[in-house]
């Protein structure tokens, strides 16, 4: 299986950027197909999607809240997947995790499809 392990989060102001990275160890991470989530605010809820990408990384997938504002990529050389978070709202304050399923995914935005989860790194935006 394959481990997961994100970094980059903290706090900032409204309309900074972050840069969230995910980087994954133990197995062949360019058989993964990845995305982040973010936790939802409201208790007891699912993990919300927030982007995907595929295993070569040619196709995206977004979020509607995040397009225009959030590009995810990933470096299939350095095993790492990242997260780039411009405009930052107060809104999106939350923990963000990365995922992996080991295939391409049709329903990407489900997270009960994707077996592996890092631990989460929490971003805070302040108005």
């Amino acid at each position: 299986q394959v481990q997961l392990v994100e970094s980059g989060g903290g706090l900032v102001q409204a309309g900074d950027s972050l840069r969230l990275s995910c980087a994954a160890s133990g197995r062949t991470f360019s058989n993964y197909f990845m995305a982040w989530f973010h936790q939802a605010p409201a208790p007891g809820k699912e993990r919300e999607f927030v982007a995907a990408i595929t295993l070569s990384g040619r196709t995206t997938y977004y979020a509607d809240s995040v397009k225009g504002r959030f590009t995810i990529s990933r470096d299939n050389a350095k095993n790492t997947m990242y997260l780039q978070m411009n405009n930052l709202k107060p809104e999106d304050t939350t923990v963000y995790y990365c995922a992996a399923a080991p295939s391409d995914l049709r329903t990407f935005a489900a997270a009960s499809n994707y077996p592996y989860w890092g631990q989460g790194t929490q971003v805070t935006v302040s108005s």
